[in-house]
């Protein structure tokens, strides 16, 4: 098991101003190889920080150019071939050089549509069952207590949208795969890794897909992780640590109920609660340690949640601090991610989807530094 650290990264100095300043335009669209594109990248991004409401490619070329610009913002979103992925490492790095994140935050996003021609939608499944029509996403996050920026998104695609007219149309790429969340989760956490700034655990909290799967897959990877995971969760007691306990597979809900000598009272900076920690081995064949975290918050009737862990046992407190990160994911996208427009491309375009969300991203570390107050000198903002 490893041990959780506090922190991605370290702060460098001389961090820019937090308006969209020559300096910071500079590390963020480097990667664009044309001032034209770097122009319209700080003008796009300018124009979802400034427009009211939805966010339309219409809207947006008014703020700069007026009307008549439609069609340029249109074909540098959908049809210029600039890379979104080089410019989203970027903020990645940007984002870990002024806001000193915790953790990486992998989330899930659902985007109604009221249509059916944009790029990636389907009628989706919930997991209550409701069924709702719209695009399916995952975003990762870079997280502490006080703020969550997304720097990586992967837009889940069903067999309709790789077969032709539809790919065509949309301009699917030819290495495209038909995914489901869990492989969009997968994906997202091997973008992280190429990044190059990760330095602390992944906090995964995704209900659609198999946590002990995922957890399994991050183990081999060698990353530091805390997964939700669900109470049906088939899993061990850890025999070696807990010997005179049965060995026999039960569900996660059922080992976090059976084993109340070992609960104890904690805080993670939220107010008291009561956790758990069970070690458990998710395959007999394998003998993956993990340990499995159960809390219960005394808010008005207590709340259960589960999740799994390569955590060592000093680090259990560290590992339930991070669970809270979500919550700031969550709170963050309401406010901050909504606001400019995230959820908002109407194009068919993958491409333009990607690079719309990118620019939205950027725009939502504008707005968080902006939030913030003025940056010291070490690079982190103030207030």
């Amino acid at each position: 098991m490893r041990h959780l650290h506090q922190s991605v990264g370290t702060t460098e100095e001389s961090a820019p101003a937090t308006a969209l300043d020559p300096e910071l335009s500079a590390r963020l669209f480097g990667s664009l190889r044309r001032s034209g594109q770097r122009l319209k990248a700080e003008q796009y991004v300018r124009g979802l920080l400034a427009l009211e409401g939805r966010k339309t490619l219409r809207g947006i070329a008014a703020q700069f150019d007026g009307v008549a610009a439609q069609q340029s913002v249109h074909h540098f979103i959908s049809a210029s071939p600039w890379e979104w992925m080089p410019v989203r490492h970027a903020l990645a790095h940007q984002v870990q050089r002024t806001l000193a994140p915790q953790a990486w935050v992998v989330r899930p996003i659902l985007i109604p549509k009221a249509g059916s021609h944009s790029v990636g939608i389907d009628q989706q499944v919930l997991p209550l069952g409701r069924i709702v029509n719209g695009q399916h996403a995952v975003g990762v996050w870079l997280a502490s207590g006080h703020s969550a920026v997304p720097v990586d998104w992967q837009l889940r695609l069903s067999a309709r949208w790789l077969a032709d007219p539809l790919r065509e149309r949309a301009s699917v790429p030819a290495d495209a795969a038909v995914a489901t969340i869990e492989d969009c989760v997968r994906t997202a956490v091997a973008n992280v890794q190429e990044i190059g700034v990760l330095r602390g655990p992944v906090v995964v909290d995704v209900a659609e897909v198999d946590a002990v799967s995922v957890a399994r897959f991050l183990a081999s990877m060698g990353v530091a992780f805390v997964v939700r995971v669900g109470p049906q969760a088939q899993l061990w007691l850890d025999r070696t640590e807990l010997p005179s306990y049965s060995g026999r597979e039960r569900t996660a809900g059922e080992l976090a109920e059976s084993l109340p000598r070992l609960r104890r009272q904690v805080n993670p900076g939220d107010g008291p609660t009561t956790a758990v920690a069970i070690p458990v081995v998710t395959s007999l064949s394998r003998g993956e340690r993990m340990l499995l975290l159960g809390e219960w918050r005394p808010v008005g009737r207590p709340r259960r949640r589960l999740w799994l862990t390569n955590a060592d046992a000093p680090s259990v407190l560290t590992a339930l601090r991070l669970t809270r990160l979500p919550g700031v994911v969550l709170r963050d996208f309401t406010a901050i991610s909504e606001r400019v427009g995230v959820r908002d491309f109407g194009g068919r375009s993958f491409p333009g989807w990607h690079r719309h969300i990118t620019l939205a991203s950027v725009a939502h570390l504008i707005a968080t530094l902006e939030s913030r107050g003025p940056v010291t000198r070490g690079g982190r903002t103030g207030g």
